[in-house]
């Protein structure tokens, strides 16, 4: 069980994260929702340790996380896999190296160093790959795929490191519609099929309330909107965005 207890984070004057207090179970699928510059992503990076909090605390299962150093907090990385929109794969290296750099945590330094990868960590990339439909480019170079493509190498990537929490941030924003629910799909799927603990954050609305058990909704850095897909209705939508309703006229919601 991962909890947030009075988390906040302040860049200068600029308060992006304030008092946010979450349990989030093993095994949900959670959406967090709001206008950009709501404090999603610097939520989703505080969890990883990307981003130190400012005050509060984060715990695992009990451990707390906030207070990491070192191998202990490489360690909750590895746990606490990222995906980023902007994918951040090495693009001159081949799609199976890529995937393969998931495995850092579970080989020795030198190896890691020298790529020079265990034949048990090669089939587990591989598997991955394979299970999400491009095994087929496990030797193209990274940067000459198409965005939905490396998006499945960067989900690919995290699952490899055998995580109990993958945080998505913002993972579809860059991505046409096709792609969109390849890659909702694939994160649905390793939410589903191997119960790891998913949190994305969503600009739309409608694959929100499609994809995700669980919906966080942010305004201005805090949680006002906490509850199950179906509970969040247009009204209350309408709040978290912002929205005003005109005399004769349905607002459209993200």
């Amino acid at each position: 069980m991962l909890e947030l207890q009075d988390l906040s984070r302040s860049f200068g004057t600029t308060r992006a994260v304030s008092g946010v207090s979450l349990t989030i179970s093993r095994g949900q699928m959670v959406g967090i929702i709001g206008r950009s510059g709501a404090g999603k992503s610097t939520l989703l990076r505080m969890i990883n340790r990307l981003v130190e909090p400012t005050s509060g605390r984060i715990t695992c299962d009990g451990r707390d996380v906030t207070a990491l150093r070192g191998r202990e907090l490489n360690d909750w990385r590895r746990r606490a896999a990222m995906i980023f929109q902007q994918f951040n794969l090495v693009g001159r290296l081949d799609v199976l190296t890529n995937v393969l750099i998931g495995r850092v945590g579970h080989v020795s330094a030198l190896r890691a160093l020298t790529r020079t990868w265990p034949e048990h960590d090669r089939a587990i990339a591989f598997s991955a790959i394979e299970q999400f439909g491009i095994a087929d480019l496990a030797a193209q170079r990274a940067e000459t795929l198409s965005g939905g493509q490396q998006q499945r190498v960067a989900i690919c990537r995290a699952l490899v490191q055998e995580p109990d929490l993958i945080l998505a941030d913002e993972p579809i924003a860059s991505l046409d519609p096709r792609n969109t629910e390849i890659v909702m799909d694939a994160l649905q799927r390793i939410n589903k099929e191997f119960g790891i603990t998913v949190m994305t954050n969503l600009h739309s609305l409608d694959l929100a309330r499609r994809y995700c058990d669980r919906l966080i909704g942010m305004a201005e850095g805090r949680v006002v909107f906490d509850g199950a897909a179906a509970a969040l209705t247009d009204d209350v939508a309408r709040r978290l965005y912002g929205l005003q309703k005109k005399p004769g006229t349905t607002p459209s919601l993200p």
